[in-house]
């Protein structure tokens, strides 16, 4: 059974999006393939539902936050997919 940060895989998911979690291969070593694909689909749909928020054209702030969280759930799904890979 997975250790999941924040106790759910929809809540770690929304934790990498805000930041308070960053994800590395060491991270992920105790979770086991079908928990990891759950967090990876958990991932895609943070990451959907942030493509899907547009802020204002003239809001640069919200612009930038929402840039970095699309950066750090990009970069967690690539280190998710990376571990299933090489399972």
């Amino acid at each position: 059974m997975a250790n999941w940060m924040g106790g759910s895989a929809p809540a770690m998911a929304s934790q990498v999006a805000d930041g308070y979690i960053l994800l590395s291969a060491a991270n992920l070593r105790g979770f086991l393939p079908a928990e990891l694909t759950t967090f990876r689909l958990e991932l895609e749909k943070a990451l959907r539902n942030t493509r899907a928020e547009v802020p204002p054209a003239d809001d640069a702030l919200a612009n930038a936050a929402r840039n970095r969280k699309i950066g750090r759930l990009s970069s967690a799904l690539q280190i998710v997919q990376n571990q299933l890979t090489t399972r």
